[in-house]
C-alpha cells in the first residue's frame, strides 16, 4: 500500500485524499496519516506542477552541464554539490558514476546567461576541473509527464 500511495502521488499530487482513499481501497484518514508521515520523514519533499516553459512567450533555455570535480578528503563531493545547489539558476544536481562527476541542470533566459553563468560560478568553483556544456533543445518528457502534443511538428528542429 505504501509504495503505492507514493506512485499514485508521483502519477498526480492533485488526487484529493478521497480519491487516493477509493484507489487504494483505503480509509481517507489511513491515507492523510500516511502522507503526514511521508512528509514528517521527508520521503515526501514536495509538490511541484509540471510546466512546459515552450508554450510561455517568456520561456526560458535550460543546459545540461557535465562537472568534473577533485572531491575533497571527509567531504567527498558534498562541498561542491551544496555550493552548486545554492545557486538560483541551478534546477537539478546529480552525482554520477562514469566520465564525469556531477550532472547540473541548468536554467536562464538565454543561451548567453547560461555560457556566463557556467563561466563566472561554476567553472570557478575551486574543485571543479573542468565543464561540459549540452544546451536542451527541446523537451518531450519530464518527471514522467509527456510534453508534446501529438499534432507538434516533429521536424521543427532539423535543418
Amino acid at each position: 500500500m505504501k509504495s503505492e500511495l507514493l506512485k499514485l502521488l508521483a502519477r498526480n499530487a492533485r488526487y484529493t485524499t478521497a480519491e487516493l482513499a477509493a484507489m487504494l481501497g483505503i480509509g481517507e484518514d489511513e491515507v492523510e496519516k500516511q502522507i503526514a508521515q511521508y512528509e514528517k520523514e521527508g520521503i515526501i519533499r514536495g509538490y511541484k506542477a509540471v510546466i512546459d516553459w515552450e508554450k510561455l512567450d517568456g520561456a526560458y533555455v535550460s543546459a545540461i552541464i557535465e562537472l568534473n570535480v577533485v572531491p575533497k578528503a571527509e567531504l567527498g563531493f558534498e562541498e561542491v554539490a551544496e555550493k552548486v545547489m545554492s545557486y538560483n539558476e541551478v534546477e537539478s544536481v546529480y552525482l554520477m558514476s562514469g566520465v564525469y562527476d556531477l550532472n547540473v541542470v541548468v536554467k536562464g533566459k538565454t543561451l548567453q546567461d547560461v555560457a556566463r553563468f557556467v563561466a563566472r560560478e561554476l567553472a570557478t568553483i575551486d574543485s571543479v576541473t573542468s565543464t561540459t556544456t549540452h544546451f536542451v533543445m527541446r523537451r518531450y518528457k519530464e518527471m514522467d509527464v509527456q510534453l508534446c502534443d501529438s499534432g507538434d511538428d516533429r521536424g521543427q528542429f532539423w535543418l
